[in-house]
C-alpha cells in the first residue's frame, strides 16, 4: 500500500492527474518505521490536505462575499453621502430644535384711539407627542397625571394627539389660560413630565371704555370678534403661512377679517433640548415682528349710546331681537353697528367652556348672530324711494303724476290694501313717500288697468342698482346678500307662475324680497349722495409699528347708476316731507332738519311684522344715516322711530357740527 501511494504521489513531479486531482477528501498515510518517514516526498501534499470544495462552490462563495461587501459599502455610501445631511438633521432634531416665538398681536382702537382690546399674559399647557414615553403604560400614567392638573381626561388628551397626528413633531395645546397655581405645579414637576411644557404667551382681553373695564356684554363683540384654536383643516389650508397647531386665529369679526395684519410675523429660536425634550439652552434667536394696529371707524360713545337706547326700547315692548347701523354717508365709515342680543367675547378668549358655549348656541334669540350683516328680512316700505326713482327714470311718472288712494286696489277676487282705511286721497310721488301710500306704489310698480307699471324685471334692476340683494363688501366675514325674486325663480322653485300680486308685493317691500339692515343703510346713503353707492367699511387706518407707516382706508364707490340726479333728488325730498308732513313727524321735534322713511314688513301669517326705520341728518349736508330694525316689533312708525328719534336727538346735542 505504501509503495503504490508513494509511486502515485511522486508521479509527474507530484502533480496528481485525472479523476483524483480535486476529488480526494483526506489523505491517509501509514508510516511503519523511520526509514519510510525519511524517504517520503511531501513537498506538494500541503496543497491538497483538508481540501473539501470543488471549483463551482468556491466561485459561489466568492460571489456571495463580494456581493455582501458591495451591499455594505453601498449602504454606507447611501447613508453617509446621499442621505447624510438628512440623517444628520434628524439626529440634530433630537438635540436641537426650532421653536416659534409668538408675535405680539396688533391692538384695535376706536376712531378716537380708545383701546378696545389688550394682550395680557397667559400660560398654556403644551404637549410634544414625540417626547412622550414610548412605553404605553408609562405614557398613559403621564396623561392621567396631566389630565388631573388640567381638569380634563387622558382620553381627551390622547384624542387630541390622534386628531393632530400629522403634526407629530410639533407642540399641541392641551389647555389655554392655565391658572397660575396649576402652571406652577406643572413647572415644579418639570423633570418628571417628558413631553410636557408650560409656555408663557398672551391672550386677548376685550375692553370697551377709557377706564378699560371688562366687557360684560356688548354688541361690539360682533364687530371685533374673537380668537379660536386652529382645526386640522385650518392648518392644512394655512400650511404655507407657518401656523402651528398651538396657535390661535381670528374666528369672526375684525379678528378674522384682518387676521394677516393683526397676527404679525413670528420669530423663532434655536434651542438645545435634553432627552426629555426640555429646553436647556438657546443657541440662536430671531425676534418676531409685531402685528399692525387697527383704528376702527366705530365711535365707542355712539356705539354704546345706540345700544343703550335700543335695549331700553326692547325692554319696554318686551322684545328680544334688534339691529341698528349708523353710517357716515359721505365716506362709508360705520360709526356704530349694534346687534341685540349680543355676547361676551372674553368667554372665547383662552377657550370657551362647553356649558357657556351650549348656552349660546341653544339660545333661541341667537346671540352669536350678526344680524346687521347676516340677517335678511323683507324691507317693507323703506325701499319705496327706490321704486319711485325707478318710475321717474323710466318716465312712467313725473313729479306731478297723481293717483287717487281710496284704501287699496281690487284685482278680480284679490284686494291689495293700503295701510290706512279709506286711503290718502290724491297722491303724488313725494306724498306717497312721505305717507308710505301703498296704492301709489301698486300703480307704479305693477300697473293698474290701462296704466303700465315698472314690472318685476325693472323693479329688480333698480333695487340692484342701489345695492339691494347684493353684498355691500363690508370688511367683516359673514355677510349675506339677501334676495331679489324673479319670474324664473318662482317657476323653478315653487312651480308657480308670476302674478300681478307678486309685483305689487315687492313694490312695497313685501313678499320674497330680502335685504339686510346694512343694505338699507347703504341705500339711504346712496339717496343722499345722488346715487353713489359707497362701500361701507369698519377699519379707518392701519399702523405698522415696525415700519412706522400708517395706511388710511380709501373711499370706494361700488356703483353709480346712470340715473338723472333730479329724480334721486325727488325721492330725497319725499323723505324730507316724511318728517315735515308725513309719517316721520316725530323727527320734527329735532333742532335740525332730517329725512326719514318708515317701514313695516309682514313676513308671517302668525307672527308680528318687522319694524323698520331709516333716516339721515342734517338734510342739506348729511353727516349720518341711520337704520333700525326691531324683529317682530310691529309698526315701524310706532316701534322703531322712537329710539331713532332719541338717538338722533342725543347725537345732535353731542356731535352735530
Amino acid at each position: 500500500m505504501k509503495n503504490i501511494f508513494l509511486k502515485n504521489l511522486n508521479k509527474k513531479n507530484g502533480n496528481l492527474n485525472g479523476k483524483f486531482k480535486h476529488v480526494w477528501i483526506e489523505n491517509s498515510i501509514s508510516i511503519h518505521n523511520q526509514t519510510d518517514y525519511k524517504n517520503l516526498d511531501t513537498s506538494h501534499t500541503n496543497k491538497y490536505i483538508g481540501l473539501n470544495l470543488d471549483k463551482k462552490k468556491i466561485t459561489y462563495i466568492t460571489i456571495a462575499i463580494t456581493f455582501g461587501i458591495l451591499v455594505i459599502f453601498t449602504r454606507i455610501f447611501f447613508t453617509q453621502i446621499i442621505k447624510g445631511n438628512e440623517y444628520y438633521n434628524l439626529a440634530e432634531g433630537n438635540r436641537i430644535r426650532l421653536r416659534p416665538i409668538q408675535a405680539e398681536r396688533g391692538i384695535i382702537y376706536d376712531r378716537n384711539d380708545i383701546e378696545l382690546v389688550q394682550n395680557i399674559p397667559s400660560f398654556s399647557l403644551l404637549i410634544s407627542p414625540r417626547d412622550l414615553p414610548k412605553d404605553q403604560t408609562k405614557k398613559w400614567e403621564l396623561l392621567e397625571n396631566i389630565a388631573e392638573i388640567s381638569d380634563t381626561t387622558p382620553e381627551n388628551i390622547n384624542e387630541l394627539i390622534k386628531k393632530y397626528g400629522n403634526y407629530y413633531y410639533e407642540t399641541l395645546t392641551i389647555k389655554e389660560d392655565l391658572d397660575y397655581e396649576s402652571a406652577l405645579k406643572i413647572h415644579t414637576q418639570h423633570a418628571s413630565l417628558p413631553g410636557i411644557m408650560i409656555e408663557s404667551n398672551t391672550k386677548r382681553k376685550y375692553i370697551h371704555n377709557e377706564n378699560q373695564k371688562e366687557v360684560k356684554t356688548t354688541s361690539l363683540a360682533h364687530i371685533i370678534g374673537y380668537l379660536g384654536k386652529l382645526t386640522p383643516e385650518d392648518l392644512e389650508n394655512l400650511k404655507n403661512e407657518k401656523y402651528q397647531p398651538s396657535d390661535s386665529i381670528g374666528k369672526v369679526g375684525i379678528e378674522k377679517e384682518y387676521e394677516k395684519e393683526l397676527r404679525g410675523i413670528y420669530g423663532q429660536k434655536r434651542i438645545e433640548v435634553d432627552v426629555l425634550g426640555k429646553e436647556r439652552d438657546i443657541l440662536a434667536e430671531e425676534p418676531p415682528l409685531p402685528g399692525k394696529n387697527l383704528t376702527l371707524t366705530i365711535d365707542l360713545n355712539i356705539q354704546n349710546k345706540l345700544e343703550e337706547i335700543l335695549q331700553n326700547q326692547l325692554n319696554k315692548i318686551h322684545k328680544k331681537r334688534a339691529s341698528a347701523v349708523v353710517l357716515n354717508p359721505q365716506n362709508g365709515e360705520v360709526l356704530a353697528m349694534v346687534n341685540i342680543p349680543s355676547f361676551n367675547n372674553n368667554n372665547f378668549s383662552g377657550g370657551i367652556d362647553y356649558k357657556t358655549y351650549k348656552e349660546y348656541i341653544e339660545n333661541p334669540n341667537h346671540p352669536l348672530f350678526n344680524r346687521a350683516i347676516g340677517g335678511t328680512y323683507p324691507p317693507g316700505s323703506t325701499v319705496k324711494p327706490i321704486v319711485a326713482i325707478g318710475a321717474l327714470a323710466e318716465k312712467i311718472i313725473t313729479p306731478n303724476t297723481s293717483f287717487l288712494s281710496t284704501g287699496g286696489l281690487q284685482i278680480n277676487k284679490w284686494f291689495f290694501p293700503d295701510w290706512r282705511a279709506g286711503g290718502h286721497g290724491i297722491t303724488n310721488v313725494k306724498k306717497a313717500i312721505a305717507w308710505s301710500v301703498n296704492t301709489f306704489f301698486y300703480y307704479i310698480g305693477g300697473g293698474y288697468k290701462t296704466f303700465e307699471g315698472l314690472g318685476v324685471e325693472k323693479l329688480s334692476k333698480y333695487f340692484s342698482e342701489f345695492n339691494l340683494g347684493k353684498l355691500t363688501e363690508i370688511d367683516l366675514p359673514g355677510e349675506r346678500k339677501g334676495f331679489l325674486p324673479s319670474r324664473e325663480w318662482k317657476k323653478e322653485t315653487k312651480n308657480e307662475s308670476w302674478y300681478i300680486g307678486d309685483t305689487y308685493n315687492i313694490s312695497i317691500g313685501q313678499g320674497d324680497i330680502l335685504v339686510s339692515p346694512l343694505q338699507i343703510g347703504v341705500m339711504t346713503s346712496a339717496v343722499i349722495n345722488n346715487g353713489k353707492i359707497i362701500k361701507p367699511h369698519l377699519v379707518k387706518k392701519t399702523y405698522d409699528p415696525t415700519t412706522k407707516i400708517t395706511t388710511t382706508t380709501p373711499v370706494e364707490i361700488l356703483n353709480e347708476p346712470d340715473i338723472n340726479k333730479y329724480h334721486i333728488k325727488i325721492a330725497k325730498e319725499g323723505m324730507k316731507q316724511c318728517v315735515t308732513d308725513g309719517s316721520c313727524g316725530m323727527l320734527r321735534a329735532l333742532n335740525f332738519t332730517s329725512g326719514g322713511k318708515t317701514g313695516t314688513a309682514q313676513w308671517s301669517s302668525t307672527k308680528e311684522t318687522h319694524a323698520w326705520f331709516t333716516a339721515f341728518a342734517p338734510y342739506n349736508t348729511p353727516q349720518i344715516s341711520l337704520v333700525i330694525l326691531i324683529e317682530e316689533g310691529g309698526g315701524g312708525a310706532t316701534i322703531s322711530m322712537p329710539p331713532a328719534y332719541e338717538f338722533m336727538k342725543w347725537w345732535g346735542e353731542n356731535y352735530l357740527k
